[in-house]
């Protein structure tokens, strides 16, 4: 059984996270999942056992509170119907600030597209914070294991994703991906040390 598994859905997003392990993270397994939920609960289905799961990457932003770069933790990951809370909210936001990161928290919805125009307004007044493709089917295994949902926001209403300066919002995003990947791994090892 692996300790943790962290989930990333790009190429991109898993080379930042396995370049921000520290050397003494053995137990964990970094699974790409491919885009969209179709692949995140296909390769849901064939996660190895683990202790603690996490998602992360990169996310886009409906709230305008939100900024490239900001790092924002999940209080709930909302997906079709469902809604999952995530229990882990207080002890990894304290450690990505302890880290340097300054993480905001709120509802992750889980989308089948990119969200755009009408839908971000219509999402945004429901109180949600910001959007990915892949979290729900993941959060979906996870329920009753530790679990953390953790995005970088790439692109925000005022800056969408297919625009100028895209690449310079991924660099920036893929830094900070690495540094929340070593928070992940504490996180976890702090929480099977709490569960033995």
């Amino acid at each position: 059984m692996s300790g943790l598994v962290i989930c990333t859905a790009l190429r991109v997003e898993r080379r930042a996270v396995r370049r921000g392990l520290p050397s003494s993270a053995r137990d964990v397994r970094v699974v790409r999942t491919g885009l969209g939920p179709r692949r995140a609960a296909r390769a849901a289905a064939r996660l190895p056992e683990h202790a603690a799961l996490a998602v992360t990457g990169f996310g886009g932003a409906l709230d305008l509170g939100l900024r490239p770069g900001d790092v924002l933790v999940a209080t709930e990951v909302r997906f079709g119907e469902r809604v999952i809370r995530c229990a882990s909210v207080r002890p990894i936001a304290e450690r990505l600030t302890l880290a340097g990161l300054d993480p905001r928290t709120g509802p992750l919805f889980t989308s089948p597209r990119l969200v755009t125009g009408g839908e971000r307004l219509r999402l945004a007044a429901a109180g949600v914070r910001a959007v990915d493709m892949e979290t729900g089917p993941l959060a979906e295994v996870a329920i009753g294991r530790p679990f953390v949902a953790v995005r970088v926001i790439v692109d925000t209403p005022a800056m969408p994703l297919l625009r100028p300066g895209t690449v310079r919002r991924v660099r920036t995003a893929r830094s900070r991906l690495r540094r929340v990947t070593p928070v992940l791994v504490a996180w976890a090892g702090t929480t099977a040390e709490a569960m033995s």
